[in-house]
């Protein structure tokens, strides 16, 4: 059988103009060229477009496919999986659909960490990194005509699948069993992602993408990307140079490199300024401020360079070690000094409100800091941007089971820290709606049975907070209980979490350790891949 019997509809739950910004997103979508299936795109929407959503290339119904597999980094975009389930006629809920409806899949790092909500709605997950898994589980289905059970019977051998009709609902149960363990690349010089189709209406339109590396050595104890990508993997210099120079800077000018933090990766400053020399810009991720010497600073800034993002994450000392963010103030200042020296006119510095533990005073710090920024630049910084997001707790991380702060908390540290900023000239602050944080930690720590929110908030059309409060006030929303319970709850250290039953190959008590030494302001230094084996992950 010719494997382009089998189609793919390869759907992002958002707008074209945001899916095709994803690096995951195009990664999956050329493994599949690849593999030789006949696949095919499909996006929400963007509010101008009515009717039946169809695929990009031949405009087919995603009911028309053998398979419907969404691409899920953010948990916001649950709800769009319903809708165009919905739209397309497929059966909302797994145990509804029958055997000639399409395989309903779903990956990606969101349901890497929990799909429990999502659970309900699809038939199969796929855990973890999708270069060797994805292939595999393809070559299980693509010989089996037109028959969805049978394709998710032939689903389950393969490691790293999950099919939640095949697993009990409760946390306590799912325990019990063996745990779904995630795939993961061990040498990513062997996985290249890159940008594969160029769109200039995507967000980063006018960049070429190209991911340096994935996970991070630095053990953030908030970051879901540090711990649910670890062992922290670099491509080489040679790899990352060649990528680059040879598929990059011949399409576009700007080079987007991709990771969770880039001053870290090797050879950074060395390949910025080669891409500066040959008339282009590098334009690096998020960069930890005690890593940015004179070299990489000259670099970003010779290719024309003009804004940089730093993540101080906290303002005040205590709040990062609370956070173990290994950084202190005067190596924020030190690394502000120096791209300001080499012309660099904006800086955008990421921090997080609602933290455990966190104080008005702690808050206030996060404006002393962007003012003494200010302060030590010789001339002044054109522009100080503070991007303020609430503290979400993810799965997998030291602070899971900490509590979202209750919005109120939220709102008057919101209305402090702009208090504070608008008293330093040039400074603006962009903050993250509190209600939408809310939200997202539903999502993030619910289990199964948020399935039934997450449904009646497809039915009002996405208006989410509605639906939320309601379900508060009346003591749930049918199985679910009051989404307070999941969002301003602190998680017991004994009880099963949602997502226990996937091994990431992080050990809980390393995770409970870390979040010991979070109450008692304790850092612990990076990752050594080489010799530390603390916390199972090498």
């Amino acid at each position: 059988m010719a494997s382009s019997d089998l189609s793919v509809c390869l759907a992002y739950p958002n707008t074209y103009r945001v899916g095709m910004a994803n690096l995951g997103f195009q990664a999956i979508y050329g493994i599949l060229v690849r593999a030789g299936v006949s696949v095919e795109r499909a996006f929400l929407p963007d509010g101008r477009s009515a009717g039946v959503v169809r695929s990009l290339e031949s405009g087919r119904s995603l009911s028309a496919f053998d398979v419907v597999a969404f691409s899920l980094s953010f948990e916001t975009d649950y709800v769009h999986v319903l809708d165009l389930l919905a739209n397309a006629g497929i059966s909302l809920r797994t145990a509804d659909r029958n055997a000639r409806e399409p395989l309903v899949v779903a990956g990606g790092p969101a349901v890497f960490l929990n799909p429990e909500p999502l659970a309900e709605f699809i038939d199969l997950f796929l855990i973890g990194e999708g270069e060797e898994m994805v292939p595999e589980w393809l070559d299980s289905i693509r010989r089996i005509r037109g028959d969805r059970t049978a394709r998710l019977e032939a689903s389950v051998g393969i490691t790293g699948a999950y099919v939640p009709s095949l697993w009990p609902a409760e946390p306590a149960a799912r325990a019990e069993r063996a745990p779904v363990r995630r795939r993961y690349v061990e040498r990513l010089d062997e996985a290249p992602t890159q940008s594969l189709i160029l769109a200039p209406e995507a967000v980063f339109g006018d960049m070429f993408l190209v991911e340096a590396s994935r996970g991070c050595e630095w053990g953030c104890r908030f970051c879901a990307a540090g711990y649910m990508y670890r062992p922290v993997r670099h491509r080489s210099p040679d790899s990352l140079r060649r990528t680059v120079m040879e598929e990059a800077l011949p399409h576009r000018s700007t080079v987007g490199l991709v990771g969770a933090e880039m001053a870290s990766q090797p050879g950074i400053a060395a390949l910025c300024r080669e891409i500066a020399d040959r008339g282009g810009r590098a334009s690096p991720s998020s960069l930890k401020a005690d890593l940015v010497g004179p070299e990489l600073a000259g670099a970003l800034t010779s290719g024309r360079t003009t804004s940089v993002t730093v993540a101080p994450e906290a303002g005040s000392e205590r709040m990062r070690r609370v956070i173990n963010k290994n950084l202190t103030e005067s190596e924020i200042l030190r690394a502000a000094r120096l791209l300001a020296a080499e012309g660099v006119k904006a800086l955008k510095l990421y921090s997080m409100i609602g933290l455990p533990t966190e104080t008005d005073e702690d808050v206030i710090e996060i404006a002393r800091l962007a003012e003494k920024i200010r302060g030590h630049l010789p001339g002044g910084v054109g522009r100080i941007t503070l991007s303020i997001n609430p503290f979400v707790p993810k799965p997998w991380t030291p602070l899971q089971w900490e509590p979202m702060a209750d919005l109120a908390t939220v709102k008057a540290r919101a209305r402090l820290l702009k208090q504070e900023t608008d008293r330093i000239p040039g400074a603006t602050i962009d903050l993250e709606s509190p209600r939408d944080a809310y939200w997202q930690t539903l999502l993030s720590r619910g289990d199964r049975r948020v399935g039934d929110v997450l449904e009646a908030v497809h039915r009002t059309g996405g208006k989410f907070w509605p639906v939320l409060r309601e379900a508060n006030r009346d003591g749930g929303l049918g199985s679910c209980p009051p989404p307070d319970e999941f969002v301003h709850r602190r998680y017991d250290a004994e009880e099963a979490l949602p997502w226990d039953f996937i091994d990431h190959q992080v050990e809980k008590r390393y995770l409970l350790a870390e979040w010991r030494k979070a109450m008692l302001e304790r850092e612990t230094p990076p990752c050594d891949v080489a010799t530390c084996r603390m916390c199972g992950a090498c």
